[in-house]
Parts: C-alpha cells; sequence; structure tokens
C-alpha cells in the first residue's frame, strides 16, 4: 500500500527540484516513487494512506558518518584517579579502560541505547567504530541485531588494534571478517560492514598488511587518522613517513576507506587524500572536546575530498554536530564568513554520497527512485523560509528533537515521537542497570 506524506513544506535535497511549499512525499515499498504538491498527489493517489505533517517541515533523514556506539555506557561517569593531560591520556585512562571491560550485555545496551536517540534525532544511518576487547567475538552480531529490530540502516566495523596483544588483534579481525561477510549476504540490504581500524600509532605494518590482505573487495576500512599529534610523531619515528603516506603504502586507502578527523595532515597528505578518492569525516565537538585541534576542512573541501560530518560518539544529535562545525572553523580562522556553505554541504550532500558509496539504493533525497528515509520535523518558522535560506533556519532554528516522525526503507519507525518496535522504559532500564555494573568494573 501506497504513503503519502504531505501537508509541510518539503526539503527534497534535488537540485532539480529542492523546495515544494506544501509538498508531498509518495512512498511505495522501501522507494519514494513520486514527490510533488500536496493537492496534486492527493488526487493521482486517492487510496495511499495519509501521514500528516501537521505544517511542520519534511527532509530525508540524517546520516551519521562515524559514531562510537560502545561509548553509550560512559554518559555521567567519573573514573577515579583519572586527570587527563593530553589525548593520549584521554584514551588509555578512560576509552581503552572501558572497552577492555565491556560484555556482550553491554553492547547490546549501548546499541539499543544508541540506536533509540539516533531515531528521536531523524537519524536513519549510521556508520559505526566498536571497540569491546573484554568481549570481542559477537559483538558486532549483538549490535546488528539492535538496528535490524529498530529499522535502522547501518554500517558496522570493529577496530583492529595492536594495543592488547596480538591474540586480541586476531580476534577482532575475525569479527570483522565474519559481519562483513554476514552483512554482504543480509537480503534486506540494509547492513554493511567493514574493516576497522583504530589508528597508525596501535597499527603494526604487519598487522594493516593482513588487514588488506583479508579485507574483501568492497568493504572498505574505516580508520582514525592523525586525530592527535602523538599520532603523527610515532608515524615519522618509526616508519620516517607521515601517517597518509604510510596508509597509502599498506594500500589502506581509497574509494571505500574512511579516514576519521585528518586534523594534522599537510598538503601533500591532502593530495594523496584527493587522488586515491578517500573519504575524510569531520567531528567537531570530539575535537575541540579531546583539544586536538581543528581540522583542515577549508583545504579538503578546496581539493574536493569528500568531506563528511560526524559525532564521534559525543551525540546521536547530527544537528549539534552541525551548529559546532559552523561554529569552530569562523572561531578557529577568525573568519565570520568560513564554513557558512561547506558544513551543510557535508551534512545533508556529502554524507549521503558516503552512504551510497556502500548501500545500493540511494540515500540522502526525497526524489523518486531514492530510499524512502524521510523525517518530520516540528517546525513553525518565526521568519520566511524558503529553498534560499532553508539550511539557516535549520542551523538556528532546529534540533534533532523537532524531529516527530521517522520513515526508515519505507516503514515508519517513530511516529508522534513513539517508538512502536521498542520498549523504551524496559530498554532504559536494563541500560541503567548495565550502566551501574559497568561503573562499578571500572572503579573497583
Amino acid at each position: 500500500m501506497k504513503k503519502l506524506i504531505g501537508n509541510g513544506s518539503l526539503i527534497t535535497r534535488d537540485p532539480k527540484n529542492p523546495w515544494i511549499q506544501d509538498g508531498c512525499v509518495c512512498i511505495e515499498d522501501q522507494m519514494i516513487v513520486d514527490v510533488g504538491e500536496r493537492r496534486a498527489l492527493l488526487a493521482k493517489y486517492p487510496d495511499a494512506q495519509w501521514l500528516d505533517a501537521r505544517g511542520g517541515v519534511v527532509m530525508p533523514g540524517f546520516i551519521n558518518t562515524h559514531h562510537h556506539i560502545y561509548s553509550a555506557l560512559a554518559r555521567g561517569m567519573s573514573i577515579k584517579d583519572h586527570h587527563p593531560k593530553n589525548f593520549g591520556d584521554i584514551l588509555e585512562g578512560m576509552w581503552w579502560r572501558l572497552d577492555r571491560l565491556l560484555t556482550l550485555e553491554d553492547c547490546r545496551c549501548s546499541a539499543y541505547a544508541t540506536y533509540l536517540s539516533c531515531l528521536r534525532n531523524g537519524v536513519t544511518t549510521v556508520f559505526d567504530h566498536h571497540a569491546s576487547y573484554g568481549a570481542t567475538e559477537g559483538s558486532l552480531f549483538e549490535i546488528s541485531a539492535a538496528a535490524h529490530e529498530l529499522g535502522i540502516r547501518t554500517c558496522l566495523c570493529y577496530e583492529v588494534s595492536d594495543r592488547n596483544g596480538p591474540e586480541a588483534m586476531r580476534q577482532a579481525v575475525r569479527e570483522n571478517e565474519a559481519f562483513i561477510k554476514a552483512a554482504a549476504a543480509d537480503p534486506s540490504g540494509m547492513q554493511r560492514g567493514m574493516m576497522g581500524l583504530h589508528a597508525s600509532f596501535t597499527l603494526s605494518d604487519a598487522t594493516l598488511d593482513d588487514c588488506a590482505a583479508r579485507t574483501p573487495a568492497g568493504a572498505g576500512f574505516h580508520i582514525h587518522v592523525a586525530e592527535g599529534l602523538e599520532d603523527v610523531y610515532d608515524s615519522l619515528k618509526k616508519y620516517n613517513k607521515r601517517i597518509v603516506n604510510r596508509l597509502f603504502d599498506r594500500k589502506i586507502l581509497g574509494p571505500k576507506t574512511l579516514a576519521i578527523h585528518c586534523i594534522h595532515i599537510d598538503p601533500q597528505e591532502i593530495r594523496i587524500l584527493k587522488d586515491t578518492d578517500t573519504m575524510v569525516v569531520h567531528n567537531p565537538e570530539s575535537n575541540m572536546g579531546n583539544a586536538v585541534g581543528c581540522e583542515p576542512m577549508p583545504a579538503l573541501m578546496e581539493k574536493g575530498i569528500l568531506l563528511g560530518l560526524g559525532t564521534d560518539g559525543y551525540t546521536s544529535d547530527m544537528l549539534e554536530s552541525y551548529k559546532v562545525a559552523n561554529l569552530i572553523h569562523k572561531h578557529h580562522l577568525g573568519d565570520p564568513n568560513a564554513a557558512w556553505g561547506e558544513v551543510p554541504r557535508m551534512l545533508f550532500e556529502n554524507n549521503a554520497a558516503i552512504a551510497n558509496r556502500f548501500f545500493e539504493r540511494p540515500l540522502g533525497k526525497l526524489k523518486a527512485g531514492c530510499s524512502a528515509d524521510v523525517i518530520v520535523c516540528d517546525y513553525d518558522p518565526l521568519t520566511p523560509m524558503d529553498g534560499s535560506n532553508c539550511n539557516s533556519h535549520i542551523l538556528f532554528g532546529m534540533s534533532g528533537g523537532c524531529v516527530n516522525t521517522v520513515i526508515i526503507d519505507g516503514k515508519i519507525r517513530m511516529q508522534d515521537r513513539q517508538i512502536p518496535e521498542a520498549d523504551e522504559a524496559e530498554i532504559m532500564a536494563k541500560c541503567r542497570e548495565q550502566a551501574r555494573s559497568l561503573w562499578r568494573r571500572i572503579n573497583g
């Protein structure tokens, strides 16, 4: 049965038809089959199920190109005797300490909590980078099961690292291999797998070569690159080359590779990223919170690198990341004109282009032939709003909490802020129980 979502302003992200004042979207099965004026589509499809946007804003679902689901249970946690002075201290004293204690039940709860938060913030596709060295085998499948149940499109990987020894590294590689194979065989087309890599400074040449040899064609790599200066110094000291050069030599770069952060890179490394068609993901809140610096976004965009926007586990609200990205470059460059065009391009265009390298059905537009990932936001503009200024309205007037309805792959996953597939009270109670257990383990 067809569905019609209308009686609202449409932001289509289709350059040929970007804005429809009183618009409507027609969905059949998993696909958008028609987009147009509300009255015209109501007349054309009189028997369709009607979903009333009630004067809100209808747009494509958001895409998060770098998340860390495993960090969910750390919210509000304090670790005794942990007083980090730099990024290395943050990793060793908090995140690596946490991931070595995670159980499969912790992973499961983190996944449900994070995906529920994604739904509530209108995020319909998530690229996640996972680590749980306390329970590696089966961890991606726990996350996958939560995504399937809640209906979110997701691309998963496990963080391979040498930091816990050779056997732990091999288990991580095997978990990636198993999930990549399972996701590729999933008939829903809603999940994909990648080979996850931590960062250059925790990966030997032998490990990188092994991962490159064991990654199926088309899966690609998801790796943190030059996030902190420690990573750069390590590569120069051990290998006498900068990080991007090293990854190029080890055959890690390419059109299916997500290079996350890329803060401390030079012009020659930027050229390599461009020449290899490697994708980069910017995570402004995380970069500010970890005090690691500001990504050279203008230089990356000027070279034509496909640059997306993520959250790095800080939030599941992509509009929060959108706002911070708009500010960090203005502040960093001392230029109030910086980032006005680049940041919305990252969120609304490039994230979809990144996802479209992995998922078969086109994402990111309200257009016939695209996957039916549609959100409705409660937003009554204070000032005139149209296709020429809608990005500014989103920036200054909306947050993820404005989202009231989410459709993913043609199915209603949230309506009027209610999520029918989940008992949220039960899930949250279980998450709180697991969080208490995890905090005791960390501080015990």
